[in-house]
């Protein structure tokens, strides 16, 4: 039986950059195979009464964040640049992971796209710099972003989106292992562990 591990994230999530460009060789050690899937934090942080990304609501909890994410990225070796604009719109790349959801060239666009707004303080909610990523990938961009984009491609997001809600996730990351939930960047080791039986 292959071993699989199911990556939630939202593109504008801090914490979801950090898991994004660790899992794969931490998954490949242990031969477990990473489904990627992207969903909107919005609708669920509306469900808790917010309007906003709670980093933006609670100032304390913002400025502790970015703190957080600069020693983390030291110590992950993993570059970051504060985005001039925070939490950034990620739903057409998201649509377009959605829509080409086994395509080979997914986890490398994942970790673009995550690259362009948290390294390089690109807005990935411009369609041009979505459509460079993926040309800059060898992709047609134009017509994956045209499928993405077509009600069908839409509504793919939006029942990720709505599977989510239904799986009681409440933030990002989130890793699920044989129905066992672990949220936060902090437990992908122990997510990984899991899939071993490393657990009581």
């Amino acid at each position: 039986m292959i071993k699989r591990i199911d990556f939630w994230f939202d593109f504008a999530s801090t914490y979801s950059y950090l898991s994004a460009l660790r899992i794969d060789p931490l998954a490949s050690a242990k031969g477990v195979k990473v489904n990627w899937r992207p969903f909107l934090l919005g609708p669920v942080f509306a469900a808790m009464g917010w309007n906003d990304s709670p980093f933006n609501i609670y100032p304390s909890k913002g400025r502790y964040m970015w703190r957080d994410m600069e020693r983390l990225c030291k110590y992950y070796g993993i570059p970051l640049r504060r985005p001039s604009k925070f939490p950034r719109n990620g739903i057409r790349p998201a649509r377009i992971i959605c829509a080409h959801q086994d395509a080979p060239w997914v986890p490398d666009f994942v970790r673009e796209v995550f690259s362009a707004g948290f390294a390089r303080d690109q807005d990935i909610g411009e369609r041009e710099v979505v459509v460079g990523l993926l040309e800059s990938m060898g992709l047609d961009a134009e017509v994956l972003i045209a499928v993405a984009e077509s009600p069908e491609g839409k509504d793919r997001l939006r029942r990720q989106t709505e599977e989510a809600f239904n799986l009681d996730i409440f933030g990002a990351p989130t890793f699920i292992v044989g129905g066992e939930m672990f949220w936060g960047n902090d437990r992908l080791e122990q997510a990984l562990a899991w899939t071993e039986g490393i657990h009581d």
